[in-house]
This record gives structure tokens, sequence and C-alpha cells, in this order.
């Protein structure tokens, strides 16, 4: 039997990377593909754990070569997957979980059966509760701040397009994690996992 790809969509701030993270902890067998950037390293980055950090020569070099299964440029960087990450593993019969931008994900929808692909958006409720999120994590100008706002609005388009739709609100954290977790055990039943 195939594996699942499941992309995780959802705004920044809107708790994407807390639900994979339980989700990993009880199941280590999920596969995480790492993207590939241009962008520098951030403090306490690894390359090779949080990204595949490249030249913007070496990225451009892999596009032509076609060895992306998706990628995207956002301001001055570009993003992408490399289909070594994804492809074989679907072969095995893996659950694979990464998070994509709304442009990556919607090409994927088109390239995968649709068997073989999920997506899961995360939803943190109001513009007002997610600015107030992203500005207790760490010190945001007001025009990266803005620039959030713009990038928020566009995510929430792809609520309705996703396969299923996880509820994240302020203080419904423990609620997300019990919905996201039915998601992640009935995903690994359809291809045969343990759940």
């Amino acid at each position: 039997m195939r594996g699942k790809l499941v992309a995780i969509v959802g705004p920044s701030g809107s708790g994407k990377g807390t639900l994979m993270k339980r989700a990993r902890s009880v199941y280590p067998d999920i596969l995480f593909p790492v993207s590939c950037t241009t962008r520098d390293p951030r403090p306490g980055e690894v390359d090779g754990t949080d990204y595949h950090f490249l030249t913007a020569a070496e990225f451009d070099r892999r596009i032509e070569s076609s060895e992306f299964i998706e990628w995207a440029q956002f301001g001055a960087h570009k993003y992408g997957t490399e289909k070594k990450e994804i492809l074989p593993h679907l072969e095995m019969g893996e659950l694979v979980m990464r998070e994509f931008e709304v442009q990556g994900t919607r090409l994927l929808r088109d390239l995968l059966p649709p068997d073989e692909f999920v997506t899961i958006y995360i939803d943190a409720g109001s513009w007002e509760g997610m600015a107030r999120r992203v500005r207790d994590r760490a010190p945001i100008t007001d025009e990266e701040l803005e620039k959030r706002r713009l990038r928020y609005l566009d995510e929430r388009t792809f609520k309705d397009e996703a396969t299923y739709v996880v509820q994240n609100p302020d203080g419904g954290q423990e609620q997300a994690d019990r919905d996201f977790m039915d998601v992640v055990r009935a995903l690994r039943a359809e291809i045969g996992l343990p759940v």
C-alpha cells in the first residue's frame, strides 16, 4: 500500500509546529522532510535539520534539474522540497508530514493522486488573536506584522479547499491537539500503519 503526504497549512502562529511536534512524539515513524532555502540560517538553526541552506546558484541548479517537487519564492528567498525527500517514502507506504505554503500545497494537489495527498488546515481564528500570538512569540515590526496580516488573509482562502480543518483558537490547544491526532490516526489506519 502506498503512503500519504500530509500538507499542514495555516497562518504563521496558528500552532502548526506544536501540533506536528505532538504527532512526532506519539508516532516517531512519521517522516518530516527537510526543505531547502536560499535564506541565511537564523540563530540556532542547523543545516540539514531545520532546512538545507543552499546558495541561490545551487537552488537554481536543482530547479533546472527538476529535483524539487515544489518550490516558491517569497521576497528575496526561495524555498522548496526535493522529490527525494517525499516520493520514495510514499512508495514505501510511509506517512509523510510537512508544513507547506498555500502555493506549494495547490501545486502538490495537482501533481499527486488524491489518495496519496491530504491537507490539514489549522484555523487559529481571527486576525486579532493571530496578531497577539505572533507578537507574543518574538518582537516584530509594524511593517512585518502587516505583511503577516496580508499572508493571513491569503492563507485563510485555502480553508475551504482543505481535506480537514482543525480549529485552534486561543485557549483551544487541548481540543486542537485531540482533533489533529484523530486525523493522524485515521490517516495511519488508511495506509495500514499501527494506530
